[in-house]
């Protein structure tokens, strides 16, 4: 029998009362939820709670349901699940708290508060006996949490690669694929509606690095605070960089990586270099996709729409059945999350990488051969060279591919090189993985 026709034939055949569920927050990803319990009818919608009650929404629903009251929802001995939709840290942090020491079990798609207190709010649902689910936190339709909770328990995971920011990923195809500059491809993406009016929070890597956080601490069953990730963003990427890279087979990705190195925790965000062949060299437009590898498992990648109405609230929703189908059968919580290690984090500086390195210089002789010295004498050596002709005027672009070589040499050099007077701007280092 499929499981979801298991997880129907549980909840409908028990003769019990069906699950009650609480909804806080009435937005996109609410109202795409409540069409969903209309049309399953697999559990009771019991409260919809938002401080707009009176503004039409596409979905038709019973007023009676209605309150700005959230204390109605989280004190209710009728509602068995919170749903909170509100998204940011406060006041959302505090419902779910009260929700789950009111012995409530919660689904959430909360990235920036798991990521910052996921913790507290983890180590809360354990003492109170409820579950906590967050499918919807990452990847959006994806199921890539009940993926790493359920199917790889006894899998060594060494490695993740993740397109997990649909922005970021339409910015960047669009240039690649569509030759726009990235202010006119952010323009496009705001008009979509794939970005919002201050978009910092997706071109500047920081919603990236909140999904690899709990990517990464549910991976290793570790602490991994956002102090501890190195966060790059896009907004340096130019179509120049797009073309060079194509040139030397490559595609730039947004990536949010997470590698284990001798027991030590390597997190990241930034932009990349990957090969053409790479699988993930050809998700684009909004589309996310988060990269395995590990001893047990080889390599696997799960791909899908990571964002968008429906597909977060049917990820929001599968959360709700699970918890719902669970409730009937078992009295304890057995599967909680809980982090019962404290990884030594590395810093960025540790890597050994290869780069793109991007520099703007005068077009006159000697130029080259004052680079290559400078990086010659911080042990990086040079993989490929691309110069472009001479301009009438200007600076000249001179790509270089380097070969593996310590981070913090690559940064002492650039330093260096960049304060040169032949170095008219600053220069574009962009991290190869390969």
């Amino acid at each position: 029998m499929p499981k979801e026709e298991k997880i129907k034939v549980e909840l409908m055949g028990t003769g019990m009362k069906k699950v009650g569920v609480g909804i806080i927050g009435f937005g996109t990803i609410g109202t795409g939820l409540i069409k969903i319990i209309q049309q399953e009818k697999q559990v009771e919608l019991k409260y919809i709670a938002d401080l707009d009650i009176t503004t039409p929404r596409s979905v038709k629903i019973d007023k009676a349901l209605l309150t700005t009251d959230v204390n109605r929802v989280l004190n209710d001995p009728s509602v068995d699940i919170i749903v909170e939709l509100i998204g940011g840290v406060q006041p959302a942090k505090k419902f779910i708290l009260t929700a789950l020491k009111n012995k409530k079990h919660v689904v959430t798609a909360n990235k920036a508060l798991l990521a910052t207190h996921g913790d507290e709010i983890f180590q809360t649902a354990k003492d109170n006996n409820v579950y906590i689910n967050f499918e919807a936190s990452v990847g959006g339709g994806i199921p890539i949490i009940k993926a790493l909770r359920d199917s790889f328990r006894s899998s060594d995971i060494t490695s993740v690669l993740g397109i997990v920011n649909g922005t970021s990923n339409f910015i960047l195809s669009r240039m690649s694929l569509e030759k726009q500059t990235f202010s006119s491809a952010l323009k496009e993406a705001q008009g979509f509606g794939y970005a919002e009016a201050n978009a910092s929070l997706d071109i500047d890597g920081i919603d990236s690095a909140h999904k690899i956080a709990i990517l990464s601490s549910i991976i290793y069953r570790t602490r991994v605070d956002m102090e501890h990730i190195y966060v790059e963003g896009i907004k340096c990427i130019t179509l120049e960089d797009i073309q060079y890279a194509e040139e030397l087979g490559y595609v730039i990705k947004p990536l949010a990586i997470a590698n284990m190195d001798r027991n030590r925790l390597d997190v990241r965000v930034h932009p990349a270099l990957i090969p053409k062949g790479h699988l993930l060299s050809s998700v684009s437009d909004v589309y996310n996709a988060i990269y395995l590898r590990g001893d047990s498992i080889g390599e696997m990648m799960f791909y899908g729409l990571g964002a968008g109405q429906m597909p977060t609230a049917n990820a929001v929703y599968s959360d709700v059945i699970d918890i719902a189908a669970k409730t009937k059968i078992e009295s304890k919580v057995t599967d909680n999350y809980s982090f019962n290690k404290r990884l030594s984090m590395k810093e960025i500086t540790e890597n050994k990488l290869r780069c793109y390195i991007r520099f703007s210089a005068v077009d006159k002789p000697g130029v080259l051969a004052k680079i290559s010295g400078i990086l010659g004498k911080c042990n990086i050596s040079i993989a490929s060279v691309i110069q472009k002709a001479r301009k009438q005027r200007g600076a000249v672009p001179i790509i270089m591919m380097t070969h593996e070589a310590e981070e913090k040499d690559i940064c002492l050099a650039i330093r260096e090189i960049d304060r040169l007077d032949i170095i008219k701007r600053k220069s574009v280092i962009i991290r190869v993985e390969d």
